[in-house]
């Protein structure tokens, strides 16, 4: 098969012919139908998750067809429509007994700890436990989106941030994850700030749903500014950019007993980022993660999909081939352009 492989951290990847995949006994293998490029592919490529073993092939945002079915799995047979959670739960570990997959202690991450999708063909392990149906009216590219960051996303805002109707909430942050918290949060009933340096992205963001912008470029104090529109602070706020400066900011800016949700990875040089930590405790904020999403909750969020309340295909931006796909993601650190990049020809 095809595949953008890369054989050292951070030199260009290129298009190679490479065995094809077969299924563990309890996974399967799906054709690539779409695939998204996402800022956690540069992060990989760069060298800064411990899971990958050279050579790689990234790649976690999917769709395709089932290909081939190992001899273990129940629920699935070749020809279904399918996508998949990156964070890919065991189904027998402690997390995984409790519902919590996207967290488990043995999980199987496409792209990360196996090969990805920036390819024609992908294993999947823990097929049963993991794969998500997809509904006829989805198409690929846009069921593609949804694997990282709108999941993360919809895990952020209604699971962790436990959003509510009439509440302020402010997204640091105005790719794919911040576009995908814009539209979510609106849809859950909430006011929502969207903060990003580029006016044409905050022009974007009204259109995902946001009531206020504040362009970060150009303004002398990010927080106060939010502060005064929401006349207090932010009862939600999401760094969905991951840096410094920007978890600082959706922390401070957040009202008394507001919530913070880290969705932006901190990797790399910002594994370590101050926070302001005499105002998390005098105001009683919460600090919480956002890594994904279990695959049985899939279910709601379609069902928002299916009746127009989520959009998801309105973030689907520049559609580009496999070939195009290791210059694409070399330049993911630029972040150019507006919506989500997909490979949709193989």
């Amino acid at each position: 098969m095809k595949a953008v492989v890369f054989e050292q951290f951070g030199t260009p990847p290129s298009l190679q012919n490479v065995p094809d995949p077969t299924p563990t006994p309890d996974g399967v293998v799906v054709k690539v139908e779409a695939t998204g490029l996402c800022r956690s592919d540069w992060h990989g490529w760069m060298g800064h998750d411990p899971d990958i073993t050279l050579p790689h092939v990234p790649g976690h945002e999917l769709a395709g067809t089932v290909q081939a079915v190992g001899g273990h799995v129940k629920n699935w047979k070749i020809g279904d429509r399918v996508t998949v959670p990156f964070v890919a739960g065991c189904g027998h570990c402690f997390e995984c007994n409790s519902g919590n997959h996207q967290v488990c202690e043995r999980q199987f991450q496409p792209g990360f700890s196996a090969w990805g999708s920036f390819a024609e063909y992908v294993a999947l392990d823990f097929a049963d436990t993991n794969l998500v149906r997809l509904p006829e009216e989805l198409d690929f590219a846009t069921a593609a989106a949804l694997g990282c960051r709108f999941v993360t996303s919809f895990r952020a805002i209604v699971d962790q941030g436990r959003t509510k109707p009439g509440e302020w909430v402010a997204v640091h942050g105005c790719g794919g994850v911040g576009l995908s918290a814009i539209m979510i949060a609106t849809a859950m009933g909430a006011n929502v700030i969207a903060i990003d340096l580029t006016d044409e992205k905050l022009d974007f963001a009204r259109q995902m749903g946001a009531v206020a912008t504040v362009n970060a470029a150009n303004t002398e104090n990010v927080v106060r500014a939010i502060k005064q529109i929401t006349k207090g602070g932010a009862h939600v706020s999401i760094d969905a950019l991951g840096h410094p400066v920007t978890c600082f900011n959706s922390i401070s800016n957040l009202r008394r007993r507001g919530r913070h949700v880290q969705v932006g990875l901190m990797l790399g040089d910002h594994t370590r980022a101050q926070v302001p930590m005499s105002k998390i405790i005098a105001f009683e904020l919460e600090i919480l993660g956002s890594h994904g999403m279990q695959a049985f909750r899939y279910g709601a969020m379609m069902d928002m999909i299916a009746t127009g309340k989520l959009s998801p295909q309105k973030l689907v931006g520049r559609r580009i081939n496999l070939a195009e796909a290791p210059e694409a993601l070399m330049a993911m650190d630029r972040f150019e352009g507006l919506g989500i990049s997909v490979v949709t020809s193989f």
